[in-house]
């Protein structure tokens, strides 16, 4: 288990919970006393399976090269989740896409490109198996069907949000201490 007592880590139990919504009220929270950095997290099966959404997917598991790639998000003006952190304003936003096995290795690479007194918020269900932040935040928005990422993690949660994070993030935001 990796510790990492700068982290804060935002899971869901579905997509479309909040997650970036939180992630963008703690960067703004954050921002004026520490750097704050961001980090989007796709784990991948393997190369060959099928996409976990269903269909032909966005690509994104398609097209790792290697066992994990670590990309910088430099735009601040599309819908994607990066982008949206960075023009909450992170000083700066990767994506690091991995497969499940290589977490690890991902991870520890990532941890390289972060300055030691930044905070680090962390999109991610999948990397709570290999990391201790500083806290896990699992959104449950309490849909029939739970991605099988969270119902692996969901007990490792420090706080379970059960509803609308969209209406009231800032109640949620864990303090710095």
């Amino acid at each position: 288990m990796i510790h990492i007592p700068n982290m804060f880590m935002i899971g869901s139990t579905g997509r479309n919970s909040g997650k970036t919504t939180l992630a963008a009220a703690m960067v703004q929270k954050f921002k004026s006393t520490r750097t704050v950095i961001g980090l989007k997290v796709t784990s991948i099966e393997g190369p060959e399976e099928a996409c976990p959404r269903g269909g032909l997917g966005c690509g994104a598991c398609g097209s790792l090269v290697g066992s994990f790639q670590i990309i910088e998000e430099t735009d601040k003006d599309t819908d994607k989740d990066t982008s949206q952190l960075l023009a909450s304003g992170c000083a700066k936003v990767f994506w690091l896409k991995t497969l499940r096995t290589h977490l690890a290795e991902g991870i520890t690479e990532f941890l390289k490109l972060v300055p030691p007194d930044a905070i680090i918020i962390c999109e991610s269900n999948s990397l709570r198996h290999v990391v201790q932040p500083k806290a896990f935040i699992m959104l449950d928005n309490e849909k029939d069907t739970i991605k099988d990422t969270a119902k692996s993690v969901i007990d490792l949660a420090d706080t379970v949000i059960r509803e609308d994070i969209r209406t009231c993030a800032d109640m949620y935001i864990p303090d710095l201490d």
